[in-house]
C-alpha cells in the first residue's frame, strides 16, 4: 500500500510557512521535518491497522468480580454493556492512597472531556481499588460528569495484571476487551513497562495517548525533566 503514496518530501516541499520572514535555514530546516512528521503518521496508521489485525487473544476465564456505578457486584463481562468492545483503565486510587495519582487525574480529565462521544461506540470503564464512592467522591470534585467507576472486588484483577505490588503500591494499566459471544477476550492491553523505557524518558506508550505531554511536545521547552502535573496548583 505504501509504494502508492506520494514521497512524503515532495509533500512537505509544498507547505508554506505561515507568516514572512522565515530565514533559508528555518524553511529547510522545518520541511524536513515535515516530510519525517508524514512520515510519522504513515507509520501511526501501519501500527493502528496492525493492532487491528491481531487474531484473537486469550480467553478471559478467571471469574473477575467488580462494583459498578451503584455498587452492584457485576462481572467483566456486564462492563460491556450493549457494546462489543470494553476500553479500561486502571488508576492508581487503592484505599492506601489519600489521594490519586496526578497523572492519572490528569489523563483521566482529558477522558472525562471525550467520554461521551467514546461511549458512542465503545464501552468505556475506570477501575480502582478504593470503594466505587470514593473514586465518584473524588470525580465529583475534578467535575468529571462522563466517566463511569468501578470497584474492583478483591486484588486478583490487579494482581494479574501485575500492576499490584505486595507493598500496596500500584501501577495503571489501559486494557481493551472484546466480547465473543458469552466470553471476553483479551484485545490488546499497554505493555510497554518501565524497563523498557529508553534513557532518560518516562515509560510510556507511543503514540503518546496523553494528551498533556502531546501539547508539550508541540512546544521548544519539551516535556522538561524536573517538572509533573499535580492535583492543585
Amino acid at each position: 500500500m505504501d509504494q502508492d503514496l506520494a514521497s512524503a518530501t515532495i509533500l512537505a516541499s509544498k507547505a508554506k510557512t505561515p507568516f514572512p520572514g522565515a530565514s533559508a535555514e528555518y524553511q529547510a530546516a522545518r520541511e524536513a521535518l515535515l516530510a519525517e512528521e508524514i512520515e510519522f503518521r504513515r507509520h501511526m496508521t501501519r501500527v493502528v491497522e496492525q493492532r487491528r489485525a491481531l487474531p484473537p487473544g486469550p480467553i478471559i476465564s478467571k471469574n473477575y468480580r467488580f462494583k459498578d456505578e451503584q455498587a452492584f457486584e457485576v462481572g467483566l463481562l456486564d462492563l460491556f454493556g450493549d457494546k462489543q468492545t470494553l476500553v479500561s483503565y486502571f488508576w492508581m486510587y487503592g484505599p492506601q492512597r489519600e489521594r490519586p495519582c496526578p497523572m492519572c487525574t490528569n489523563w483521566l480529565g482529558a477522558v472525562n472531556g471525550n467520554a461521551a462521544d467514546i461511549k458512542q461506540r465503545v464501552a468505556l470503564k475506570i477501575l480502582g481499588r478504593s470503594p466505587v464512592e470514593r473514586q465518584y467522591a473524588f470525580a465529583q470534585q475534578r467535575g468529571w460528569r462522563d466517566l463511569n467507576f468501578v470497584q474492583t472486588v478483591g486484588d486478583d484483577y490487579a494482581l494479574d495484571l501485575g500492576i499490584l505490588r505486595p507493598d500496596g503500591s500500584e501501577y495503571p494499566a489501559l486494557t481493551v476487551f472484546q466480547r465473543d459471544g458469552d466470553q471476553v477476550r483479551l484485545f490488546w492491553a499497554s505493555e510497554m513497562t518501565q524497563d523498557m523505557a529508553d534513557p532518560g524518558q518516562d515509560p510510556r506508550d507511543a503514540p503518546d495517548i496523553a494528551s498533556l505531554w502531546s501539547m508539550l511536545d508541540l512546544t521548544p521547552e519539551g516535556r522538561g525533566t524536573d517538572w509533573y502535573p499535580k492535583l492543585h496548583y
